[in-house]
């Protein structure tokens, strides 16, 4: 079974969708329509702008939304997904193949999410950082001792790499704890706040308003979410399921094995980058993985 699956944050890269643009008609109607809808040339930013540009949660998220989606939209009748999943942001792309979202309102939704995040990233200064080579059971343990600062676990990408979330005093406290404990690294990463963690309830509520007034069709195939790592068709608990991933961990590593579980023997990655198939290959040895081309 063809398992597709779609990037979050930290894939894009300056270039990202020239080539589709350039070289595909229906791609270049997509990204002027994206353009318009966002009232800013995005694909300026994406084409030729800088990184730092680029890394701008408000930039990012729409661009990899766009990449992933316009690549699977221009795909034509060889796109035929069995089952989808997206890391984080890539959730939403992942509905739009699938059918469950429209393009335009895939993208809005996107653009309010990470202007969303913006603001609660600005209310409290936070941060995330990558942990590896220690048990996610001792890396839950050791941010749950922290007394006093919010810190939890908020990425569980493979055996071995967690990331965890939450204020800059928590985060630094467990790190120090977590190397004392064994871990091979705890680095703090170069990004804009405490995603997947209690810090994001402001943007959860902005969200939650914005998913709710938003229409959504029954999904051709499932898909498998961050927050309950399992097969999700019910377009309501679809809806709930995206509004408590803002502040609610991404279960990746269980995503997988329940698509496997569930018969999944190839996945395919839609979007920038290659970062979810090293995922895939380190969490089930036997996956067949690629790029859509």
């Amino acid at each position: 079974m063809k398992s597709y699956l779609f990037p979050g944050q930290g894939s894009q890269f300056v270039g990202m969708g020239k080539d589709l643009y350039d070289n595909n008609e229906q791609a270049k109607a997509l990204f002027e329509k994206a353009n318009e809808i966002l009232g800013f040339r995005i694909t300026d930013v994406m084409f030729s702008g800088t990184d730092e540009e680029l890394k701008q949660t408000r930039v990012t998220q729409p661009a990899i939304f766009l990449h992933s989606v316009i690549k699977a939209l221009v795909a034509g009748d060889s796109f035929k997904p069995d089952m989808v999943a997206g890391h984080s942001l890539g959730e939403f792309s992942a509905l739009v193949a699938n059918k469950s979202l429209s393009f335009a309102d895939g993208l809005i939704l996107v653009y309010k999410r990470a202007l969303a995040m913006q603001k609660a990233c600005e209310i409290q200064p936070s941060t995330m950082a990558a942990v590896l080579g220690l048990d996610d059971v001792k890396v839950e343990e050791i941010c749950a001792s922290i007394i006093g600062e919010v810190v939890v676990a908020a990425n569980y990408n493979c055996p071995g790499q967690l990331v965890i979330s939450g204020s800059l005093d928590g985060v630094s406290n467990a790190c120090e704890l977590l190397k004392a404990a064994g871990a091979k690294r705890a680095l703090i990463l170069p990004v804009g706040g405490a995603f997947h963690s209690p810090l994001m309830e402001p943007a959860r509520v902005e969200l939650e308003a914005a998913i709710n007034a938003t229409h959504f069709s029954e999904p051709t195939c499932a898909i498998y979410q961050n927050v309950t790592a399992s097969a999700v068709r019910d377009v309501a608990a679809i809806k709930a399921n995206l509004i408590a991933q803002l502040t609610a961990p991404v279960k990746w590593t269980q995503s997988i094995q329940a698509m496997v579980g569930d018969g999944a023997s190839e996945f395919i990655e839609c979007g920038p980058g290659k970062v979810l198939q090293g995922l895939v290959s380190k969490i089930h040895k036997e996956a067949v993985v690629s790029s859509l081309a």
